[in-house]
């Protein structure tokens, strides 16, 4: 049979002679002891107590052990609220938001959109190194003042620092009487389909 499979024989009968039974244990024993070391960190430990250990060995072993650890899997921001009532038409809502980018020359700027949330129309880009809320005033009053006043602006965090949402309006200072809906941490959050 070795021949018609062109192996060699000795290949064929050979049985492992080494044993993992004492590695194995230590593993075991040094994984109780620190549950969330994974098999790097106990190799450390393994070597401490004076027994050399080829890597990939180690972790042939250690994965026969049951041993892996399970990744954990990455927290998804969980938002409260009541979900936002369905648009029907043009300038209901209107969306705020600022783009970063940087110039050739090293000098950062910041664009600031407003979107018709319905409609998905621009209805301004501002672009400027820095924008104070004056100046947000002052652009949403040209539009207000072409279109009209819409029932509320939706707009994120990065109008302020992150977690002073409530503080933000007072900081934009809009008299509209409009409402001012504030998503708590940014469209990035909420998925392509409510990005404006």
């Amino acid at each position: 049979m070795c021949g018609l499979m062109s192996i060699a024989v000795s290949s064929y009968r050979y049985n492992s002679r080494r044993s993992d039974g004492s590695l194995r244990e230590k593993l075991i024993r040094l994984a109780r002891e620190k549950p969330r070391y994974g098999y790097r960190r106990l190799q450390v430990l393994v070597e401490r107590e004076g027994e050399r250990v080829n890597h990939k060995r180690l972790w042939r072993v250690y994965r026969e052990a049951g041993l892996c650890l399970k990744r954990k899997k990455r927290r998804h921001c969980v938002r409260v609220g009541s979900p936002r009532p369905a648009l029907t038409g043009a300038d209901q809502e209107w969306a705020l938001d600022f783009a970063h980018d940087v110039l050739a020359a090293g000098r950062k700027i910041r664009v600031l959109s407003v979107v018709d949330a319905f409609t998905r129309e621009c209805l301004a880009l501002e672009v400027d190194t820095g924008f104070a809320s004056r100046r947000v005033t002052r652009v949403l009053d040209e539009i207000i003042a072409r279109r009209g006043r819409p029932q509320a602006i939706r707009c994120d965090n990065v109008l302020t620092r992150e977690g002073q949402a409530e503080r933000k309006k007072q900081f934009l200072s809009i008299p509209y009487g409009m409402a001012t809906t504030v998503t708590p941490s940014g469209f990035h959050m909420q998925g392509r389909s409510d990005r404006p």
